[in-house]
Parts: C-alpha cells; structure tokens; sequence
C-alpha cells in the first residue's frame, strides 16, 4: 500500500503540469470558436499553445521547415498511459482508504453520469 501511495503521488506530480496545459489549451479550443488554420497564422501565445495542444508543434514565427511532433507524441502517448495508470491507483486507494465504499461508487458513478446527462440535455431534438 505504501508503494502504491508513493508511486501515485510521484505520477500525480510529474504529469500534473502536462495535464494542467492540456486542460487549460482545451478549455480555451472549447470557449474560442476561433482558431487559426495554419501555424503562421497563430499570433497569440494562446494561439500557438493551441497548436501544441492539436498539432503537438510549437509555431516559429515566419517560415519553418516541416516541423515533426514525433519526440512530443512519444511524451503524450507515455503520459495517457501512465496517468491512467495514476487515475486507478488512485481509485484503488480510494477504496482500501474510504469506509463506507460506496462514497467512491458514487463518486465514479456521478463522473460517468453527468457529462452524458450534460451532453443528451444539450441535444437540440
């Protein structure tokens, strides 16, 4: 229990700051309908982060060579992997931690409900 409880918090902090950025750059895709097409065309830094958020590329000002995302998608395919990893370290700790256990089924069962609830109740019919 003690190495699951260091291995979580130590996967916690080292990719809670990617999380952060993904978070953040979606909220801003979510909330700004417009979006430059092209990399040269991002001027904010809000724009280009935007960029590294979709095209895993960081715009350069003015032309560029073909830019590759391969070294960034190694390190997102390796974060997705072990922060789900982390997320159900997390889970289990929650059950062998919390009595009674069915504060964390409702807790699991309201992060499954409420985005399809949120989701369905915003289709136009």
């Amino acid at each position: 229990m003690k190495l699951l409880r260091r291995a979580h918090l130590y996967l916690g902090c080292f990719f809670a700051p990617m999380l952060l950025f993904y978070i953040f750059t979606g909220w801003y895709q979510t909330v700004n309908p417009q979006r430059a097409k092209h990399p040269s065309e991002a001027e904010t830094l809000l724009q280009k982060l935007r960029f590294v958020h979709v095209e895993q590329i960081y715009p350069k000002e003015g032309e560029f060579k073909q830019p590759s995302p391969k070294l960034f998608q190694v390190l997102v395919v390796a974060m997705a992997i072990l922060a789900t990893l982390a997320i159900v370290m997390g889970i289990v700790l929650a059950f062998k931690s919390t009595r009674p256990q069915w504060h964390v089924w409702l807790a699991i069962v309201l992060g499954l409900a409420v985005p399809i609830v949120l989701l369905w109740l915003g289709q136009k019919r």
